[in-house]
Formats: structure tokens, sequence, C-alpha cells
């Protein structure tokens, strides 16, 4: 049993107070997960050929000591923004050798998100915690996603926690268990897709980033993940400019859906999206199984 929620602002407006209004949603899933918390968060793109990646220390480390070997390894490294045991990096042009050479140099970094305006924050603890720890309350954003967790089939540890990146700016939190993540996750290991953990839902981005490389829109790729993916599951997924939400075809996890004129909410249970403005007004439901729900900034419209 775990706790999902997003948050998609509609307009420019809304994005000031984003944090603001998500920091008491992510709390109000503390019972469904108290393990760990985490979020996604798009805000600040970088433009031109620039990308950030977000690192988290599980060991001790001077970021200082790492902002200057970055320097010299001639990896893209442009500047660095310190978030506790968390770090955003700034790289110019492609992600991959700063990526490579991370993983190569530092057995106690590991990489949780990269891409044109993603940035992903989790620990261990309650989810009050962590939204004092990364100042969730003052977030300027366009969009976020937050997962808390009641860990069941891997350790309770950071790296486990939701929610996981696999592809530049694409993520993914998931409630449920998916029954075939390891016959998957070989299979995609071998195209090119990388694992740092060895839970489900990782397997879940994993397939979606490998269904994007090959061309599929996020619609597709998730209309794919239903024939593909075996289980029960919840899934919300954040990209650069939009936002979707998935059930299994039978259903059993719970998610319910708002909108109004300025914002799309989800959540595991309604009483995280009833102390947003204009909630009482709102539209509100329970998506259906098997259906896809997805809202983009170009539009703002739904569609399904």
């Amino acid at each position: 049993m775990c706790g999902i929620v997003g948050l998609f602002a509609k307009n420019p407006e809304f994005e000031h107070d984003l944090g603001r209004y998500f920091a008491p949603m992510l709390l109000e899933m503390t019972d469904r997960g108290p393990d760990s918390a985490g979020f996604a968060v798009y805000r600040d793109a970088v433009s031109g050929t620039e990308h950030k990646v977000t690192l988290l220390a599980t060991g001790d480390l001077s970021w200082r000591e790492f902002e200057v070997a970055a320097e010299s390894a001639n990896v893209g490294f442009e500047r660095i923004v310190v978030h506790d045991n968390h770090a955003v990096i700034v790289v110019a042009g492609d992600t991959e050798p700063f990526i490579a050479w991370v993983r190569g140099a530092y057995a106690d970094l590991r990489v949780l998100s990269s891409g044109v305006a993603i940035e992903i924050f989790k620990a261990c603890g309650i989810p009050e915690q962590v939204i004092e720890r990364f100042g969730v309350n003052s977030m300027k954003a366009s969009h976020a996603l937050g997962h808390t967790r009641m860990a069941t089939e891997s350790a309770i540890t950071t790296e486990h926690s939701h929610p996981f990146s696999t592809g530049d700016d694409l993520c993914l939190v998931h409630n449920g268990s998916l029954s075939n993540h390891n016959r998957l996750r070989r299979d995609l290991e071998r195209r090119g897709v990388h694992f740092s953990t060895d839970n489900d839902s990782e397997v879940a981005a994993g397939y979606l980033t490998w269904r994007l490389r090959e061309g599929d829109s996020l619609e597709q790729a998730l209309t794919h993940a239903i024939a593909d993916l075996d289980g029960f599951y919840t899934f919300a997924v954040g990209t650069r400019d939009g936002f979707a939400v998935l059930r299994d075809p039978v259903a059993c996890k719970p998610a319910v859906l708002a909108e109004t004129d300025h914002w799309v909410a989800m959540a595991s249970e309604y009483r995280a999206l009833a102390g947003l403005p204009g909630a009482a007004s709102a539209r509100l439901w329970e998506p259906e199984p098997g259906r896809i729900y997805s809202w983009e900034h170009a539009d703002s419209r739904a569609s399904a």
C-alpha cells in the first residue's frame, strides 16, 4: 500500500503556488507510506543544449570536491545546485558522457534523473521530513508527482524509493505490483535501458523509456504497457510537458482525478485533493480501468 499524488498547472499563474498546494497533498498520504517519500518536479527548464542531472549521494561526499573533479574531467559540467545530499548538475550538450563518468568514478552516487526540466528528490522517513528537507512548500513548477512508500517487495532505502526516471524528463510513480518485471528487466537491459535497483516500478519506467525511444507517443507507450505489463497497478507518469494516469484493466488500486480551469490533480485518496483551491466545485472522477488520461501544456486538454 503506497500513496501517489500528482499536480499539473494548467496556467502560469498556478505554477507560482504549485509547491504550496502540492506539499499538503503529499503529507496526506503519510499513512499509506511512512517508510519513505519522494517527488519529481518540473521547473526551471534549461535552454539551448543544456541538460540537468539530479544526483543522490548515498555516503559521505564533498560536493565541492566533486565539482572540482567534474570540471577537470571534461564531461560537460557547467554548474551545480546542492540540496542536502542531492545535487542538480547542469551539463552542456549530451548527458551520456557525464553520467558515464559519474557511474565509473563514484560508487556512492546515484543518477536519479536527467532532462531539461525534471528534478527528483527522495529520502527515507515520513513525508513531513522530506517536505521540510527539500523545501517543497516554496517550489514554483509546472507540475509535480509524489509518492509515499510502504515497502513490500524491496529494501527500505532511498534508492528504492519513488519516483523512478530512466529516460530524459520521464518519471513514474506506482502503486501496486508487477508479476513479470524480472523477465522484462532482462529484455530491457538487452535493449540498453539502465537500472539501478531491483524495484519493479523502475522496470515500468524503463519500459516506457524504451517505447518512447522506439518512437511511441506517451499514450502509445502506455497502451502497449496495458498488454505487456502483468500485475495490479496505478501509474502516474510525468514528461517535460505532460502528465498521465493509468490504472490496469482490473483497477484494484485506488485513484481519484480532479480538474478545474487552473489545475489537474490525482491522488490515491480524495482527502489529498480536498485542500486544493476550487476542489469543492472541481470535476471529480475515478479513472476507468485500462483507460489512459493525459494532459499537455500545449493545449491543457485531456485525452483518452
